[in-house]
């Protein structure tokens, strides 16, 4: 029996699991050009996330970060080497390269560090109030009183006006 590694399939996303974006995505494409620079995503806590990018022999002034609605790219030139350089052996690679997230709604990017040759990118799910759940309270009426009031109150004591 055949085993498979669906993991590439959910390493592209932060915060929502769209696994048929997510298969269209990874039927095209290079797959060495799909895995440079090797990342990691990490879940911080409860609302909290972190991408952690390779990229050895990129500066700040090389990379660009832009978040723009639910997505979120990463772009790296690659710098020019010396005329007179003459390797033997290149392993570190200091290609171009743009890397692509999609974002699930409400997450927001919190700031980007590069240390030692890691790019940290944290992000941060912030839900608007208005879309965040609330409790409704029961009020425990004595028995024989009617369920309906006259002047019907919202959750804060305000008074709601009725239809005519």
């Amino acid at each position: 029996m055949r085993t498979y590694d669906l993991s590439p399939l959910f390493r592209s996303t932060v915060g929502f699991d769209r696994l048929s974006r997510l298969l269209e995505s990874a039927m095209t494409g290079d797959e060495a050009a799909a895995s440079y620079p090797p990342y990691n995503i990490e879940k911080m806590d409860e609302e909290a996330y972190r991408i952690t990018m390779a990229v050895a022999g990129f500066g700040p002034e090389d990379l660009e970060i832009t978040a723009h609605q639910n997505s979120l790219v990463i772009t790296g030139k690659a710098k020019k080497d010396a005329a007179n350089s003459q390797f033997l052996y290149r392993g570190i690679a200091g290609r171009a390269f743009e890397r692509r997230f999609q974002l699930a709604d409400f997450i927001k990017v919190n700031g980007a560090s590069l240390v030692n040759g890691l790019l940290h990118i944290d992000l941060v799910r912030e839900v608007p109030e208005a879309m965040k759940p609330r409790t409704i309270r029961i009020e425990a009426k004595p028995q024989g009183q009617p369920a309906l009031t006259a002047e019907p109150q919202a959750d804060d004591g305000r008074k709601v006006p009725q239809a005519a």
